[in-house]
């Protein structure tokens, strides 16, 4: 399958929940990238900004998609202040966990919760959805 960057998927998981293979709990989608809840947060109402293509290393991202990705980012981070109780929104790209760029948007009140040996081992569907649906209104109240 190829994308509308003309890169070739080659299937990692987030591909899968992008085609919706697998479930994912959204609370963006446009036509360069996506935006789910990380069954592993790092802190409630941690979520994932990942472009539509499937590129392994975001130095690798074309300037229009990493330049977009970064203003989403942004704008969760902005409706995750609104939603959650917390200091300061952090955004780490690690690249890691799963070889398809990721930007992790974490509302936190202190820095250890942004060491991914504190993330949560699971979450419940509930959980992740009452997250999201609080970072939709957040979003709802800025249009």
């Amino acid at each position: 399958m190829q994308t509308e960057l003309g890169m070739r998927r080659t299937g990692t998981i987030f591909s899968r929940i992008i085609a919706g293979q697998i479930p994912g709990t959204f609370v963006h989608r446009d036509e360069t990238c996506v935006v789910f809840m990380s069954i592993n947060p790092l802190a409630p109402g941690h979520a994932l900004v990942v472009p539509i293509a499937e590129i392994d290393h975001w130095i690798d991202l074309p300037d229009t998609v990493a330049a977009h990705l970064f203003v989403v980012a942004q704008r969760i981070g902005k409706a995750q202040q609104r939603a959650f109780t917390c200091d300061k929104v952090g955004l780490i790209i690690a690249g890691y966990e799963v070889p398809h760029t990721h930007l992790h948007v974490i509302p936190t009140t202190n820095m250890s919760q942004l060491n991914f040996a504190n993330a949560a081992s699971s979450v419940t569907r509930d959980d992740l959805e009452a997250t999201a649906e609080a970072i939709r209104e957040a979003l709802d109240d800025e249009a």
